[in-house]
């Protein structure tokens, strides 16, 4: 009979302690271990978010050299078959021509402002690239003429007296 008391004795004493100690380790995570990790994920978007707009700053300012490229030589092509030696207006002019695609007549474009115009004669254009925010969707505005030649200044509008963009 002694034998029988001590069997669930040992049974309760050995085995409901562990059972708890496992229950309480599986419940999740601590307080403290989540803050750790919040932090480290704040470090990380710490570091990551201004490199990322940078480089889409970067991204933006190429997207508009590349736009205006695209002008100068639409409105060459204008001025020598369509125009019969004159430039294009502005940016509907170009678009109406089949110069241009739609996303360059809106003006609008990858984070900056474009702007085209020419003399009452139509014998110079100019072309112009301001960033929409500036020191987010660019750093730099950029200009253009007839001459082709690309110049960019920072923090004021680009004129035909500003740094000549080397590519």
């Amino acid at each position: 009979m002694a034998h029988l008391l001590v069997i669930p004795i040992l049974i309760c004493h050995s085995f409901l302690p562990k059972e708890r100690s496992l229950m309480r380790k599986e419940q999740g995570f601590t307080l403290i271990e989540l803050l750790i990790i919040l932090t480290i994920i704040g470090i990380i978007a710490a570091i990551t978010v201004p490199n990322f707009l940078k480089s889409k700053a970067a991204i933006n300012e190429a997207s508009a050299i590349r736009t205006l490229t695209t002008i100068a030589t639409s409105q060459l092509s204008y001025a020598s078959t369509k125009g019969s030696g004159k430039y294009a207006e502005d940016l509907e002019e170009l678009h109406a021509a089949g110069l241009i695609d739609f996303s360059v007549d809106t003006e609008t474009k990858d984070g900056y402002t474009f702007v085209v115009s020419s003399t009452s004669t139509r014998n110079t254009f100019t072309a112009t690239a301001s960033p929409t925010t500036p020191g987010f969707t660019g750093n730099r505005y950029f200009f253009v003429d007839e001459s082709g030649v690309l110049r960019f200044s920072k923090g004021a509008a680009a004129t035909s007296s500003s740094n000549v963009l080397s590519q």
